[in-house]
């Protein structure tokens, strides 16, 4: 038995966060990409009866007989995301995720996130990190891992609903995938996000020599060779949701899904491939919510598992990216397949990108040393 018991971690401030590599768009996609070979392989396990579950969350009621108790607002998620990850990773860890849209109101960001980082062995924690960034950049990677297998090589126009975090982050790794791209649609709530947006695409993406303002989602999708929707907004009906209609996708598209959408009935067909980032997220999604799931958790992927369950597609019908990324199922096939990529985000990819900004902390000498204790009270 060792007679070390001191115990350190390190503490990652957003600034440390980004010091160490945290916005390293190209570097986050490969991370991801590696990632994905092992969720195909089953070296991973995150919560849930079925080791594939989103995370735990705290719901509210609309009523209470508590005046404090927070209502159950648009966004308002206080949700705990853990995961282990195995391979060369070999670390755990969990995304305590706080948001609530109102913040935009005091200035803030709609999220506030953290992560613990932990040894696989003792549990003991490694680094407790800012993971705003973390979250967004490893969220936007993967519909580039996505571009990488299912866009077509010669993609050169984005079209973008909701131009905020998501929005940015995702662009950033269609371009890291899709480098002939230089022409983005977009469509926003407010003068000022497209404003920010643009400012920030020109500052970091030379390359892309027109942003054109749209009105509508159907501008956003017509002519586009890549198509994704990062809007926020309230579940309950999808037929509010931001919506996908067949006639204006051209043959080739790409669309990569991380928030909002409803497909009409010729974008269900069979003939427009469906592919998920993690079929068993989807099949622990349907078994934790009331049908039908698409009211209350409003991706693409979720619509999949009820059409799978009212009959209309089998689960033949949806293909796994992890399979793709293996090379066990092939990625883009020809130039005029239309192909969906439902992205429903996972702690493995917190797991997966923190580890790498650790190391990268450690080696750098980034961040700031607590201690935990020299010899622990009770033990």
């Amino acid at each position: 038995m060792s007679d070390n018991t001191k115990i350190d971690f390190i503490y990652l401030s957003e600034q440390d966060m980004i010091k160490a590599g945290v916005t390293d768009m190209p570097k986050c996609v490969d991370t991801m990409e590696e990632m994905f070979a092992l969720l195909h392989t089953g070296d991973y396990r995150m919560a849930g009866p079925n080791s594939d579950s989103h995370g735990a969350m705290i719901t509210f009621p609309e009523e209470s007989p508590f005046p404090n108790m927070p209502k159950p607002t648009a966004d308002r998620r206080l949700m705990a995301m853990p995961a282990y990850l195995g391979g060369d990773f070999q670390t755990c860890g969990v995304k305590w995720y706080g948001s609530n849209i109102a913040n935009r109101e005091k200035g803030l960001p709609r999220s506030i996130l953290m992560m613990i980082l932990n040894d696989i062995d003792t549990g003991a924690p490694l680094a407790y990190m800012s993971a705003n960034l973390l979250s967004a950049y490893r969220t936007g990677a993967i519909p580039g891992v996505g571009a990488r297998h299912l866009a077509r090589k010669d993609s050169k126009v984005v079209g973008l609903l909701g131009p905020g975090v998501m929005g940015k982050t995702s662009v950033a790794a269609f371009i890291a995938a899709c480098p002939l791209i230089d022409t983005i649609k977009v469509k926003g709530r407010s003068q000022k996000s497209i404003d920010d947006f643009i400012t920030w695409a020109q500052e970091n993406y030379p390359q892309v020599t027109k942003i054109e303002v749209v009105d509508t989602i159907e501008e956003v999708v017509r002519g586009s060779d890549i198509v994704t929707y990062c809007n926020s907004g309230e579940t309950g009906d999808p037929s509010k949701y931001p919506l996908v209609k067949r006639e204006w996708v051209k043959p080739g598209t790409y669309l990569a899904m991380p928030a909002y959408c409803s497909l009409d009935e010729d974008m269900e067909r069979k003939d427009v491939r469906k592919v998920l980032d993690n079929t068993g997220l989807y099949e622990a999604w349907f078994e934790e919510v009331p049908k039908p799931a698409h009211n209350h958790i409003p991706l693409p992927g979720v619509r999949f598992m009820d059409m799978v369950e009212q009959g209309l597609i089998t689960k033949d019908d949806l293909e796994d990216l992890g399979a793709i990324v293996a090379g066990d199922t092939q990625g883009r096939q020809n130039d005029e397949e239309i192909i969906i990529l439902s992205v429903g985000g996972m702690p493995v990819e917190d797991v997966a990108w923190a580890t790498k900004i650790y190391r990268n902390a450690l080696e750098k000498g980034i961040g700031v040393k607590l201690n935990l204790w020299d010899t622990p009270v009770l033990r």
